[in-house]
């Protein structure tokens, strides 16, 4: 009978003892600066410290059974540092980077940014959800299946570097480079136009441009290897169909039409004050990435499926101006109708659009 009191008696005391320990993380790639506050005092200052430290001290909190919180901004770090916080039992968030100076007094430091990130912690576990936005950590299988695409669209904008920087070098002299000019065929035939000099400074970027468009052959296979057996529509392509995927991560993620919207980032931007409401450009505030698949997509679907409902405007827009805007709009109505699809709310015939079966 005593030991059973004893043990109620230690339990009430550990509860009673245990606190909210809250972490606001600005995150290195050498250390982190981190800014504690316990329970509903005051943040202490923030101290710099190795990411190994930080973890043990995590550890040491749950070890002693208090409830840890913490926070940090997304960026070229990664997902490791959180992974480790929530396998040793803590609470993390990664962050939406944003400018933490909401007075604009135009000064920033790693302790200030810690400060305001604990401060915007503390807020968003009062139940203010617009302290910050929270990033959609993927798991570790969905980050090595996004990076194949990632590195394939980097693979892409170097060969864009290379082909511009060679037709520059020629225009520079006065010579207009045909179109896909260091394709092998056309460089044979046409190069033999240039001086000697200039041949070899375009032959340098020539050769580094077939040895990319060569590795870009290489990714493009395996993206497109996760895409058997995936709905496929007309016009966008296996291709696009599992970059979009990789981006997302999940369609089941997003709740409404709304949150898809604005993940794209093609809402368009709002100023409104009194009884004056405007409307701007595209937010942009989102994955751009998808926003460029998007729109690439919509401009194939023009050809490939013209009678898709929401290309009525761009069908009937008159000028370059017009034409944009009515793509952008297109394009966040296929976003919408894509999570339909995906989440299984509709076929794709009810909404106008013709499917095939990837190869």
């Amino acid at each position: 009978m005593n030991n059973n009191k004893d043990q109620v008696e230690q339990k009430r005391v550990a509860v009673e003892t245990a606190m909210m320990v809250k972490l606001g993380i600005d995150l290195h790639a050498e250390d982190a600066v981190v800014c504690r506050q316990d329970g509903d005092q005051l943040p202490k200052p923030a101290v710099r410290m190795e990411v190994e430290d930080l973890l043990e001290r995590v550890r040491e909190l749950i070890a002693a059974g208090h409830r840890v919180e913490s926070c940090y901004e997304a960026g070229p770090c990664g997902y490791t540092l959180h992974r480790g916080l929530i396998k040793l039992g803590a609470n993390n968030r990664v962050v939406v980077p944003r400018r933490w100076d909401p007075e604009g007094k135009r000064v920033k430091t790693d302790r200030r940014d810690a400060q305001e990130l604990c401060d915007a912690l503390d807020r968003w576990l009062r139940g203010n959800k617009s302290a910050f936005s929270v990033v959609r950590v993927p798991t570790e299988q969905q980050e090595e299946r996004r990076a194949v695409g990632r590195q394939r669209a980097m693979l892409v904008k170097e060969l864009h570097r290379c082909v511009v920087r060679g037709h520059g070098l020629m225009l520079t002299a006065g010579v207009r480079a045909p179109a896909r000019w260091w394709r092998p065929l056309i460089w044979i035939e046409w190069s033999t136009t240039l001086s000697a000099e200039l041949r070899k400074r375009v032959e340098t970027w020539q050769r580094q441009a077939l040895q990319l468009e060569k590795e870009i052959a290489q990714w493009t296979k395996r993206v497109e290897a996760f895409g058997k057996h995936h709905l496929v529509l007309k016009g966008i392509g296996t291709l696009t169909t599992v970059l979009l995927e990789m981006e997302v991560l999940d369609w089941n993620r997003f709740t409404g039409r709304r949150q898809v919207g604005g993940y794209t980032g093609l809402c368009p931007s709002e100023y409104s004050t009194g009884l004056r409401r405007r409307q701007g450009s595209i937010s942009k505030h989102g994955n751009p990435r998808m926003r460029h698949l998007l729109v690439e997509a919509t401009w194939r679907l023009l050809k490939w499926q013209p009678d898709y409902p929401p290309l009525s405007k761009l069908h009937a827009a008159i000028g370059a101006r017009a034409r944009k805007r009515a793509v952008v709009a297109a394009a966040r109505h296929l976003a919408i109708d894509l999570w339909r699809i995906h989440t299984h709310r509709c076929k794709p015939e009810q909404i106008g659009l013709q499917p095939r079966l990837s190869a």
